[in-house]
């Protein structure tokens, strides 16, 4: 009887201690104490999406669950690089290389969000998404505070506000295609890349 009793405290206790350690490796990844660790550990989370291709600055394409789906990024757009009839835009292959180094850097993955504001697909039927880095890192937000890629004013999306603050900063500062392209205002609030070498 006195060893059974003793065994029921000792597993509440192994149990209790194993809750307390996986509590403790969770937080200290989540810190990123663990280095290498962490970062594998991100790379292997669920909701992760691996890219199927690039398309450009502001469009990927992911494998979601052996479907290819084009993901077009809320709130930012990047200068072109090969859409019809537009010649290649001021700062359009330096935001694609931007993006696509970036998504390489974090392992090829991707964590996608909708926007409660937005519509779930735009007119060329891409899925429109916030696309999140496996470190928490918001592409959108990095592409418009270091010059890639402009606030889209023209679809209402909820960070609509910090987006355009972002890009007001990335100009002040001359970051990026502010400080190295001649970027035109439309008459909806937006801008525009000019012409590479122009």
């Amino acid at each position: 009887m006195a060893g059974s009793l003793l065994n029921r405290k000792q597993r509440r206790m192994i149990s209790l201690l194993v809750v307390v350690i996986s509590a403790f490796v969770y937080y200290g990844q989540a810190q990123g104490w663990f280095g290498t660790v962490a970062k594998t550990a991100e790379v292997n989370q669920p909701g992760l999406y691996s890219i199927a291709h690039y398309v450009d600055g502001d469009t990927i394409a992911v494998d979601m669950n052996g479907t290819t789906e084009t993901i077009r990024f809320v709130g930012v757009d990047t200068p072109e690089t090969h859409k019809p009839n537009t010649p290649v835009q001021c700062y359009g292959p330096a935001a694609a290389a931007y993006t696509q180094s970036r998504i390489k850097a974090a392992g090829n993955k991707v964590r996608l969000a909708s926007d409660p504001d937005s519509t779930n697909r735009d007119r060329y039927g891409r899925l429109l998404r916030y696309v999140y880095l496996p470190d928490g890192t918001l592409l959108e937000q990095a592409l418009i505070q270091n010059g890639y890629g402009f606030y889209y004013p023209y679809f209402p999306f909820t960070k609509s506000t910090d987006f355009k603050t972002y890009e007001d900063e990335a100009m002040a500062a001359h970051r990026g295609l502010w400080g190295n392209c001649h970027p035109t205002a439309t008459d909806s609030g937006g801008y525009i890349s000019n012409a590479q070498g122009s």
